[in-house]
């Protein structure tokens, strides 16, 4: 009976001890993961825009996804709501995070009618609305790094992530596995589109964990800056 009672106490604890010497053998890997990369440097801030809000605006020292909604923002009211709903939601109890949708002047009562449509149950408090005119968005636009153009009423359905020290980020390969396995073509990603529910859910969803992840681990000492790519790496790759 002993014996039965001393091998069955062994096969217990095999059971408990496997899973955390597991979880033990992953932890260190928690902390290899590469940095979100710098894909373009110096985007221009925000304080000529006037606010929706009482305080004036600023990306510097705020992690901030940028989004351009243009003229007639409700035409674009489903970018706005994936946006919400996929990232907002996800990231709006986390310390300095924001969401910054740029618009012209005269859009205001637009605006009104769009934060009726996604502020169904809660005050967005950290969502907020820039009003700038036509010359300060494109200045604005033209300082961050992308594959294409604002359209013709000022609005892009793609979205950009910024960190605090106004650097924008994305990733210099974003192939995944699947596609380094199977020797697709490289391509980097500077911004991220917001109809493209996927996209959001994963990729960028992923980038801005992965940012705060970062800023983190840098006030406990633990981030190693060498292993971020810098502007020098993005520019020797596209010559």
């Amino acid at each position: 009976m002993k014996t039965n009672k001393v091998k069955r106490n062994i096969v217990l604890g095999i059971l408990f001890f496997l899973p955390v010497a597991f979880l033990l053998m992953l932890y260190p890997a928690k902390h290899n993961y590469e940095p979100l990369n710098v894909v373009n440097e110096k985007v221009s801030d925000i304080e000529n825009f006037t606010s929706d809000g009482a305080d004036s605006l600023r990306l510097k020292e705020q992690i901030t996804v940028l989004g351009f909604l243009g003229k007639t923002p409700l035409k674009n009211s489903i970018a706005a709501l994936n946006l919400k709903e996929l990232v907002y939601d996800k990231f709006k109890g986390f310390k300095n995070f924001q969401i910054v949708i740029v618009v012209p002047e005269g859009t205001e009562d637009e605006i009104g009618a769009l934060k009726k449509e996604i502020n169904t149950y809660e005050d967005l408090k950290f969502w907020h609305y820039a009003f700038g005119t036509e010359g300060e968005i494109k200045m604005l636009y033209n300082s961050l790094r992308s594959n294409g153009n604002l359209e013709d009423d000022l609005s892009t359905k793609n979205v950009f992530i910024i960190d605090k020290d106004l650097n924008q980020r994305g990733r210099i390969d974003g192939r995944d596995e699947r596609q380094i396995e199977a020797e697709k073509p490289a391509f980097s990603v500077y911004e991220y589109n917001t109809i493209e529910v996927a996209e959001i859910k994963n990729m960028m969803s992923d980038d801005v964990r992965i940012l705060f992840t970062e800023y983190r681990q840098k006030r406990q000492g633990k981030f190693d800056d060498s292993n971020t790519r810098r502007e020098k790496e993005i520019k020797q790759s596209h010559e």
